[in-house]
């Protein structure tokens, strides 16, 4: 038997999927077209981990998961996360990350100039590309200059992101929404 275990769980947004070890989270799936497809994301990352019932740490991070995306306010910066893999910038880039609190935003370039130099604003967006976390490690909440809506990996793309960022309250809902 695996250490490494997998959950797929039902959200407003669809299913999601999470990856954990004995580390902590190793990967977060947002809703893809099927749990085929979802199941296939976390195990590109973690191919060993097996379908299983969460522990109750990760059945914690899953119930906080569940109330984000029925727009409550919710922090997950303290789900314990295995960096297993991740380079030295890349995390750099996800701490500065998760210390944005829901309902807030930050963009490329001042989490490049966190980092040291506003030039390194590309390799932030190319790092949170790469996020093995999303939602835990918030880079929905890292947008474009003025606010733009841009590079968002997971399936949705942008919208995805804008839909976030509604939820938590950073985005005024439009007319039509």
């Amino acid at each position: 038997m695996s250490e490494r275990g997998l959950f797929l769980f039902d959200t407003a947004l669809g299913r999601c999927g999470l990856a954990w070890g004995p580390g902590g989270v190793l990967a977060v799936s947002f809703p893809e077209e099927s749990d085929e497809k979802t199941r296939a994301r976390l195990l590109k990352r973690v191919p060993d981990a097996e379908e299983c019932d969460p522990t109750p740490e990760v059945a914690v991070i899953v119930v906080g998961i569940v109330a984000l995306f029925q727009g409550e306010k919710r922090d997950l910066s303290f789900a314990r996360l295995d960096w297993e893999g991740v380079g030295e910038f890349e995390r750099k880039v996800y701490d500065l990350t998760l210390a944005i609190p829901p309902g807030e935003t930050k963009t490329y370039g001042e989490i490049a100039r966190a980092i040291g130099d506003v030039a390194f604003s590309q390799r932030v967006g190319q790092a949170l590309g790469r996020n093995p976390f999303p939602i835990i490690v918030p880079c929905h909440r890292v947008v474009g200059a003025d606010g733009k809506m841009t590079g968002f990996s997971a399936p949705g793309g942008t919208e995805s992101k804008r839909k976030l960022l509604k939820i938590e309250g950073a985005l005024q809902p439009e007319l039509f929404d």
